[in-house]
Order: C-alpha cells, then sequence, then structure tokens
C-alpha cells in the first residue's frame, strides 16, 4: 500500500524502508535560503483577513546535532563521502552551510541505499547551496552517474526597483543515476509548428524525411582522418563512414563536407533536452495552488516521474511538503511513498489526495498519533506539533503556530455557513495537551464571545471534571434557522475523537470553506504524456 510518513525521513529511511526498494527519487528539500516559510490559510469572505502559520524554517546553524550527524558521516562506509565532507569543513568551517550540507549527506547516504540499480535520483534545489549539494552528490552516487544539470525556468521575468544583478528565475534539478543502465523514457516536446521552415530537412529517394546532422565529433573527441578532402576529428570511424555512405545516408555540402542524414518523424514533438522553459511555477490564480510554501507544479513532477519511471514503480518523496509528488505518482499509476516531518503538510497531504482522487487512492499513514498513549508521546515531546494534529481532527485550520503568546487562547480556527447563507460564522478551538484546569472552559467561553464566535471546542487529552461540562453548558445553544441546536461551546477528548465516538457539531452546507479544495482528478487511463 501507498506510505505517508509523519517524521524525520533519515529516522524513516533507517526504520522502515529497504536497501533496493525503490525506483525513482524526487526530493525538494529545504535550501538553506534562511526564511520562514508560511502555510497561507484563505478565510471566507467577512471574517478576519488570511491567517498564515509557518510550515517550516529554512535556517541550519552548526551545533551539537550537526556534530553528531557529522561524526556519522565520519564513520559510514563511503570513505569517499568521509573525505569529501572533510574537506568541505575545512573550507567552509563550523557555520551554517556546513550544517546544512551535513543533513544532506546523511539522507543522501540513505537514499542511495533504498534505491534500486535501475533507478534515478532528482534533487531539486535553488543557486543558494545547489554547486555544493552536486558535489556532496558526487561523492554519495560516483561522480560518472551525473546525468543532468536541469534549469527549469520557474518564473517569467521581472523588474525589481533596485537592479544589481541579473534576474534570478531558474532552480535547478540535479539527476543522478544509480547504476549504469537506468530506467529512462523519452519525454518529447510538442511539436513547434514551424520545424519544417527552421530545419535542415531533406527528402530521400527511399520517400523518408532526414535531418541533414554534422559529421565532425563534438570536442575533437572522434577519430582522426581525412574525409573528401577534409582533415577532422570525426563522429565515425572509416569503415562506420564508408558504411553509411553504401546506405545513402551520406550526403555532401558545396564544399565537400559530409553530413550524415538522420530520420525525422514530423508527428513527433523534439526529445526534452536539459533547459526546461514550458513549465510556470504556480500563480496566485492558479486552479491547484493550496498555499503551501514552495508549492511545485503537478507538470513539473508529471514530467519527471514520465521520464524515470513505469506504471507500478515505486516513487519516494523524503521531503514531501503539501504532496505534490505523491499527487502525480498516483496519477501516473505508481506506489508511492511520501515522508514529511510536519503535521501540517500530513493533514493538507491527506485532504489532497481524499479530495483528488476518493476512495480509489488507498494509503496508509504511519506515525501520526492512532492510540491515546501515542497521542500524549506527541503532546510531551513537540507540543506544535500535537496542537496541528489535535486541530486536525475536527478539519480545523491551526492558528498563529509557535509565536509565543499571541494565540489569545486559539489554537485553530473552523468556519461553517448555516441554511440561511447569509454569513460565514467562526468556530474557535482550544487544544489542551498537558493538565487542565477548572476555569479552562469559562475562559473559552469568554474567548468565545471576544471573537464573536458561535461555537468553541475545547479538545483535551484528559477527561473534563463535572464543573467543566455543567459550565460548558451553561454558555448556551447555537440554533440554525432549521430549529436545530448545537452546544455553544463543545468539550471533545482526544480519546473520543480518535475512536469515532465524538465529533464536532455545526451546520455545514459548505464543507470546502477551511481549506482550498484540490481539483478532483477524473476517473479513466491518462492520456499519453508530451
Amino acid at each position: 500500500m501507498n506510505q505517508l510518513y509523519y517524521g524525520d525521513n533519515l529516522h524513516v529511511l533507517r526504520t522502515s524502508l529497504a536497501a533496493e526498494s525503490v525506483d525513482l527519487i524526487y526530493l525538494d528539500p529545504p535550501f538553506n535560503s534562511k526564511r520562514d516559510y508560511n502555510l497561507l490559510f484563505k478565510s471566507p469572505k467577512g471574517q478576519d483577513s488570511d491567517a498564515s502559520i509557518t510550515a517550516f524554517e529554512d535556517s541550519w546553524h552548526w551545533g551539537p546535532q550537526a556534530e553528531g550527524e557529522f561524526d556519522e558521516l565520519m564513520h559510514q562506509p563511503n570513505t569517499d563521502v568521509a573525505e569529501m565532507m572533510k574537506a568541505l569543513r575545512a573550507f567552509l568551517g563550523e557555520n551554517d552551510m556546513m550544517a546544512y550540507l551535513t543533513m544532506m549527506a546523511n539522507r543522501l547516504l540513505e537514499l542511495h541505499r533504498v534505491l534500486k540499480p535501475t533507478g534515478s535520483l532528482y534533487l531539486h534545489c535553488d543557486p543558494t547551496a545547489s554547486h555544493y549539494l552536486k558535489i556532496v552528490l558526487d561523492g554519495v552516487f560516483g561522480k560518472i552517474q551525473f546525468r543532468n544539470e536541469i534549469i527549469w525556468r520557474r518564473t517569467r521575468a521581472h523588474n525589481d526597483k533596485k537592479i544589481t544583478k541579473y534576474g534570478a528565475i531558474h532552480d535547478t534539478i540535479h539527476y543522478y543515476a544509480k547504476g549504469e543502465g537506468p530506467l529512462f523514457n523519452i519525454v518529447r516536446t510538442e511539436r513547434d509548428e514551424s520545424a519544417p521552415k527552421t530545419h535542415d530537412l531533406y527528402s530521400h529517394t527511399d520517400g523518408k524525411i532526414y535531418r541533414k546532422d554534422n559529421c565532425r565529433a563534438p570536442g575533437n573527441r572522434g577519430p582522426l582522418w581525412t574525409w573528401n578532402g577534409h582533415t577532422f576529428n570525426w563522429r565515425f570511424t572509416e569503415v562506420e563512414a564508408k558504411r553509411l555512405t553504401d546506405e545513402g545516408r551520406i550526403v555532401f555540402s558545396k564544399s565537400g563536407m559530409p553530413r550524415v542524414l538522420r530520420p525525422v518523424d514530423l508527428t513527433l514533438g523534439s526529445p526534452l533536452q536539459d533547459v526546461w522553459t514550458d513549465i510556470d511555477a504556480i500563480n496566485s490564480g492558479a486552479g491547484e495552488l493550496l498555499g503551501y510554501p514552495t508549492q511545485k507544479p503537478l507538470a513539473l513532477l508529471e514530467r519527471i516521474i514520465a521520464a524515470s519511471s513505469n506504471e507500478g514503480d515505486v516513487v519516494l518523496d523524503p521531503f514531501c511538503g503539501c504532496g505534490t509528488a505523491v499527487d502525480a505518482a498516483q496519477k501516473l499509476k505508481r506506489k508511492w511513498i511520501g515522508i514529511d516531518i510536519t503535521h501540517l503538510a500530513i493533514s493538507l497531504i491527506e485532504k489532497r489526495l481524499k479530495d483528488r482522487y476518493g476512495a480509489r487512492c488507498k494509503f496508509e499513514v504511519i506515525g501520526t498519533p492512532g492510540d491515546l498513549d501515542a497521542a500524549r508521546d506527541l503532546a510531551t515531546g513537540d507540543k506544535y506539533q500535537f496542537q496541528w494534529w489535535a486541530v486536525s481532527l475536527v478539519e480545523a485550520q491551526p492558528f498563529q503556530g509557535k509565536k509565543k503568546g499571541a494565540d489569545g487562547g486559539i489554537d485553530g480556527l473552523k468556519f461553517f455557513r448555516d441554511l440561511d447563507k447569509k454569513e460565514v460564522r467562526k468556530i474557535v478551538v482550544s487544544v489542551k495537551g498537558g493538565g487542565i484546569k477548572a476555569d479552562d472552559v469559562r475562559a473559552l467561553n469568554s474567548v468565545r464571545d471576544r471573537e464573536k464566535a458561535e461555537i468553541a471546542l475545547f479538545l483535551s487529552l484528559e477527561t473534563p471534571t463535572a464543573g467543566m461540562v455543567k459550565d460548558a453548558a451553561a454558555a448556551g445553544l447555537y440554533t440554525s434557522p432549521t430549529g436545530k441546536k448545537y452546544a455553544r461551546v463543545q468539550l471533545l477528548t482526544i480519546a473520543a475523537l480518535l475512536a469515532g465516538t465524538a465529533r464536532a457539531e455545526h451546520p455545514d452546507y459548505e464543507p470546502d470553506l477551511n481549506f482550498k479544495k484540490a481539483k478532483a482528478e477524473k476517473h479513466g487511463e491518462q492520456p499519453e504524456l508530451l
């Protein structure tokens, strides 16, 4: 079954993925940009302005964790990597970039281990560290396994107020193969209608169309000999040249320079090259935009997956973010594995796949709490991850993130529209991962009043006391235009939510108010990808 893991990908790779079990790896790791990347939640019209929460902090620092991971690199069996990382440390010192490269090197070693001999890896990065990452990749895979540095033009030209350099409009994708014979399917671009006018085409006597191509070897690396009065390094030996001439595949220019005829199928586009300018980054009006920072276009991932895997193959994304790679893999009938270290990403991917494919997309979520003990462990280990996970149990948006003291007693927001359709109404959510106090419910009801919310949800690991139940009842009821009544303050335990014996109660006539809905993928065979 397809698998979605919550956790540190280094731990997941080491404990859960077998050697040589994956056909294709795509990773879009943090770039060490020293920025915080925010996930944007759109608020319905008439509510407060759009809210954002820090999805991840792309800053790395040399410290005990980096030192520990560097020590692991010195004692693992790939001595090339160990020597290369020592050289990088001597050059860079113990700084943020070295911490980032140490983190990446350990993970790339594990990714190399789980990749099949026929498999490929695509690492997506920007100029911040792309040159250093290529050195690390050369050490892990071997420099002869480098296939391409793909340039993806992610945006068109833009005008900055103060121009001091050339416009930065591209990302880099490093493509490496594990073995000498990687699986590779030719991807073609759409045929240029002007091709017959711009190419030197030749109608041969056999009725086929050929293109006249240069016979000289690039970089003067071919055999040196004299052909029809011209002495150069050629693409062919004298024996091969005679065979091609006998077959009628060699023609000569007015100066006597030989040209080889290569067959051309005018119904096909050209094979894809290593500069991609035909796929733009997702703009604000795009239907697939989910508000996740660094989200890549689906077409980009479809291209990579189509080129380096076949139906039924296993695709792995160890930094899966909002899940574009696993979405593309699902669409193209591949099996997939996704890993991310935040519950924000995991819950977003779950919703995305359910919206896109419904029940026909079957996958297992591993690492998120499945019982009360696991929930307690998460709350103890990382209270923010626990809050984000708990809020997702009632399908609410997380609120404010890790800004200490800025939440105002709110850990989540949810919106609903009632039958009258006149206005959007608000629900506030409070999460308690530790001990609960007698006045918690009264305090939440005050927050509800302050925020002009109709309903408040109180989520807790512990069972509320009788006094808290009484305080919740005293908050009264929200009455829908249908006449149905809902408790204004609802007490929900994590255990009951996990067991499915409790849920948030409110009208739900427009369920897509809280998250952008991914466009459903039509069921059926996919057309051939150009």
